[in-house]
């Protein structure tokens, strides 16, 4: 049980670096969502997305030593929480104090982890929304109304109000 318990500790200790990790590039995208550096913002990405692949693989990880430790207590491993465990290991404090530090430093990462990509997201979000206004701009460029000019057969010109400008299409 101890050898389970320090494997626990472990893996949870590298899922605390591994969030670290996430956390340091998810701070590093609000400014460059901000400034629209959106190279900076795949490569950010990239990076994030091999940091997500090692955290579920140490959730795997996780998950087999929380299923070894629940038979080993004859436990379903669907009810048994960390937290269970901590109170459970009362009698070794060592573990019992390194368990309940990993767990709350763990817990707090992946909060903070959370309110940043929510952030993001949110910048992320009004960045489509002006994109989306500018491109219903350039759009409405096209309709402008037409000018009042009359040629000698006294019908309208048809001139449109502003410049002639190439449209972009978006579908393309």
């Amino acid at each position: 049980m101890a050898s389970l318990m320090q494997d626990l500790i472990e893996v949870l200790n590298q899922e605390v670096v591994a969030y670290k990790q996430l956390l340091g590039l998810s701070s590093q995208k609000t400014p460059v969502i901000v400034s629209g550096d959106l190279k900076r913002l795949s490569e950010i990405t990239d990076e994030e997305q091999l940091i997500v692949g090692d955290i579920q693989k140490l959730e795997k990880t996780r998950v087999s030593s929380m299923v070894d430790i629940a038979n080993v207590l004859n436990m379903d491993v669907k009810t048994l929480k960390l937290t269970d465990l901590v109170r459970m290991l009362d009698k070794r404090p060592s573990e019992q104090q390194q368990l309940a530090r990993v767990r709350d430093e763990l817990k707090s990462i992946a909060d903070h982890v959370r309110l940043v990509n929510s952030q993001n997201q949110e910048l992320l979000q009004g960045s489509l929304e002006m994109v989306q206004f500018e491109m219903n701009i350039l759009e409405s460029t096209g309709s402008a109304p037409e000018t009042a000019n009359y040629n000698r057969s006294a019908d309208t010109s048809g001139d449109v109000i502003g410049v002639n400008i190439g449209r972009f299409d978006a579908r393309q």
